[in-house]
């Protein structure tokens, strides 16, 4: 026998054979299959009803309900708001995350502090505060209103508040990673006679495009589906300034379950799309993304 045979056959067996956790086997089985109804229960049955119910009267009816004048304006006012306000915070995020990574000075922890208050602020009282500051009876909304541009009641509001809601996502995630990089290559690329741009272009950007792209789909998702800020500073206007998810309460509360539905049901399919590039990033990227802190 060699040396290593005998010293595996002097272990004990319970060191040799040890259990990767210690709970019984209906223990585990019991918590899975709590975690399993839970998981049903609160996820896969709303969003099964959601379809169900826009499909209740047939597909023609949940087409027909799409074709609605207000329904296609809160579409288009919906993917045009998520068009301005995420490529803003994407440039946000990547200005922030490289103030805060590539350089030391003081405030960074005041700045890191500002960038989570959306995490921290209720959307509804962001609406309002938007109001109070732009509104008609303030000093600079009423100029706004007056010069014939006003901010509340109308499309800049709504993008104001999507952005202020939307914008830790891109720089939360690009601030871990710049972070771990540290700042050797773009010292190199300086010290070789790089322009600024050019070092931005050629060394950053290439290391946080993944995680770049992961804030900017989280971004999207949110800007889509945001009700609380928006319903404050819009107005709820029919055709003007209702995005879908206002465009699904105002249905509903006419009855109109159809047509709520179907539109609840088009949103769900456009964050289930963005659920799905998102897993996709991580599982094809999973080592660029880990520096993020979700692996």
């Amino acid at each position: 026998m060699t040396d290593s045979a005998l010293t595996l056959a002097s272990r004990p067996r319970a060191t040799r054979f040890r259990k990767a956790t210690e709970e019984p086997r209906w223990f585990r089985w019991t918590l899975t299959a709590v975690v399993l109804v839970l998981l049903a229960v609160l996820v896969l049955a709303p969003l099964a009803t959601v379809f169900v119910e826009a499909l209740v009267k047939g597909i023609p009816a949940a087409l027909e309900s799409l074709g609605d004048e207000d329904a296609l304006a809160a579409i288009r006012l919906t993917l045009t708001i998520a068009a301005v306000a995420v490529p803003l915070n994407a440039l946000f995020g990547v200005a922030a995350a490289w103030a805060l990574t590539k350089y030391s000075w003081r405030g960074k922890a005041f700045l890191l502090t500002l960038i989570d208050l959306p995490f921290s602020v209720s959307p509804v009282v962001a609406g309002l505060c938007i109001v109070l500051l732009f509104g008609a009876n303030s000093a600079i909304g009423g100029w706004l209103v007056a010069t014939g541009h006003p901010i509340v009641f109308a499309v800049p509001g709504i993008v104001l508040a999507t952005m202020f809601i939307t914008f830790p996502f891109v720089a939360r995630e690009l601030v871990p990673l710049m972070t771990e990089q540290g700042t050797s290559e773009e010292e190199a690329a300086l010290t070789l006679g790089a322009s600024g741009a050019r070092m931005f272009f050629t060394v950053t950007l290439p290391n946080i495009k993944w995680a770049l792209l992961y804030g900017v789909l989280l971004c999207n998702a949110r800007a889509m589906g945001e009700f609380g800020a928006v319903a404050v500073v819009s107005g709820k206007i029919r055709g003007e300034t209702a995005t879908m998810p206002i465009m699904i309460e105002i249905f509903y509360n006419q009855y109109a379950s159809v047509a709520a539905f179907t539109m609840a049901g088009v949103l769900t399919l456009l964050a289930l799309v963005t659920l799905g590039l998102k897993t996709a990033l991580e599982w094809r990227y999973a080592d660029q993304l880990s520096a993020s802190g979700r692996h």
